[in-house]
């Protein structure tokens, strides 16, 4: 199949970037990463600088392959990474447009590749357990209820890809935030600090220049985990207790 593809190109950061069109003939069956590597090739072959992406394990669960894809985080399959997505999404002949993430959090450093290391940041705030808990202890010797612990599991699948971020008309990272939050607060090894640690997160996440929620949904609609809006909820309640325990 023959695709024509519309990119980002932008030297650094300091460049004023423009869209260029290529053609490319890729296979139906191929991924979307491979389809750029078909592309990169091609342009090394006519002594033309690549595309520059992120990719890392191009099996979903890094959240490096971060692309806006036809006006969509990671493109137009529900609940896939850009890495999971494959060229049969698309038909002969179809123009595809492709993007950086467009967040001020998320300065473009080149082409589709931008600074994520807001994220970073915002873990480092409070994402952890300061806890001394000595030794490993055996796996079921700390009771958890299932409910809880299935909601934790389910919070700690996001992949920090950003694509919560992409799709806010606010670039808010609430979702992302409210996910991290979540994993920790729902164990009870990580009950202690769930206040003072939603009041950290969330301080770094307004340093780093993300927007407010403004409850749109659009992050939860296009997360490729399908992380549930509900955290935002539950971080919320953390971020007004410990407003009550002084910790803001």
């Amino acid at each position: 199949m023959k695709v024509k593809v519309k990119v980002w190109r932008q030297k650094n950061a300091k460049d004023k970037g423009g869209f260029k069109e290529y053609e490319v003939l890729t296979d139906p069956d191929s991924s979307f990463l491979e389809m750029m590597d078909v592309l990169n090739q091609d342009l090394l072959n006519k002594k033309e600088d690549p595309v520059a992406f992120d990719h890392d394990c191009r099996e979903g669960i890094c959240g490096a392959c971060s692309m806006y894809i036809n006006g969509q985080p990671h493109g137009p399959s529900k609940g896939t990474t850009t890495c999971q997505l494959h060229m049969r999404s698309f038909k002969n002949g179809d123009s595809i447009t492709i993007e950086p993430w467009r967040a001020s959090a998320f300065p473009v450093i080149k082409d589709l590749v931008v600074d994520r290391t807001a994220f970073d940041r915002i873990i480092q705030a409070g994402g952890y357990i300061s806890v001394n808990t000595g030794n490993a202890v055996d796996a079921n010797s700390i009771p958890i209820e299932k409910d809880k612990a299935d909601e934790a599991f389910a919070a700690a699948a996001c992949i920090g890809c950003g694509a919560c971020v992409a799709a806010c008309k606010n670039a808010s990272a609430m979702l992302f935030v409210s996910a991290k939050v979540s994993h920790l607060a729902l164990l009870p090894q990580g009950a202690p600090e769930a206040d003072l640690r939603a009041a950290k997160m969330l301080n770094q996440m307004d340093e780093e220049g993300f927007g407010s929620c403004t409850n749109t949904q659009a992050c939860e609609a296009m997360c490729p985990k399908e992380i549930s809006i509900k955290h935002i909820a539950r971080l919320n309640r953390q971020f007004f207790k410990s407003g009550f325990s002084g910790n803001q």
